[in-house]
């Protein structure tokens, strides 16, 4: 079966995928004075930024509840458009090491994981510090394999849809600043929009993600508290990972005539 065969690449290959991600890594911030201090850097600049309008300008929400949301969105939007091009970008590097195309995107998820771990345990700091810590943030682990489970599939998905319609990056780039605002990321949509309104906008399934880690960390719900939002979430998930292996298998020997 192709989803187990890929599966099967990204565990046989991880030794690759860690180095590779690494490389990059020291590779994109090579010759800066800062060096590596800028992926921390800019993120933080931006929260400072949305910190400001939002919560001091806006008064919707709090400095906790904007970094929850922000922090998880910074890593998934940056996955997804990395992701979207790891094929593109890097064909000709994979050929030559001859390792599996389907690591490419495996590789874009563990070379922003550093930032992520970084930020998201000063997140727990500021938490603790202020509130204590919660038996409910262990339920940040599965919405944490969540994330990365889903990123996976639909970055298979997009790096070969965006090889084969070149406009397919250009309109997810569109449709990540539109779901910015529709995820809840800053923002509590419950107390803006109406019910049948917030219940359109749960069909984004990384608005389960962004409400998961605020259930966990601010609301302190239980895991099980949506068993129906839960089940829809590893039924796209699933979905979106077929119709992405589906499309690999049948284009990964013959992208290079798209490019």
């Amino acid at each position: 079966m192709a989803i187990l065969t890929i599966l099967r690449e990204q565990i046989q290959n991880f030794g690759i995928i860690y180095r590779v991600a690494h490389y990059e890594n020291k590779a994109s911030y090579q010759g800066h004075y800062l060096g590596y201090f800028w992926q921390f850097l800019n993120p933080l600049i931006q929260i400072a930024i949305y910190y400001l309008v939002f919560s001091v300008g806006f008064k919707s929400a709090s400095l906790e509840f904007i970094l929850i949301g922000i922090i998880p969105w910074f890593f998934i939007s940056n996955v997804i458009l990395q992701g979207a091009n790891s094929i593109f970008n890097q064909i000709h590097m994979a050929s030559k090491m001859r390792f599996p195309l389907s690591t490419l995107p495996s590789i874009t998820i563990v070379s922003n994981l550093s930032s992520f771990f970084v930020m998201f345990f000063v997140l727990l700091m500021l938490l603790g510090i202020k509130n204590g810590v919660s038996v409910y943030w262990l339920e940040m682990i599965y919405y944490f394999v969540a994330m990365v489970l889903f990123l996976f599939a639909f970055s298979i998905f997009n790096a070969i849809i965006s090889i084969i319609i070149r406009d397919y990056y250009l309109v997810l780039q569109s449709l990540l600043r539109v779901l910015f605002y529709t995820t809840g990321v800053v923002w509590n949509l419950s107390d803006l929009l109406p019910e049948w309104t917030v219940q359109i906008f749960k069909l984004n399934p990384l608005m389960y993600i962004i409400s998961g880690f605020r259930n966990a960390l601010f609301y302190e719900e239980p895991l099980w508290s949506d068993i129906s939002y839960t089940l829809y979430f590893w039924l796209v998930t699933g979905l979106v990972l077929f119709l992405g292996t589906m499309f690999y298998e049948k284009f990964k020997n013959r992208l290079l005539d798209f490019m």
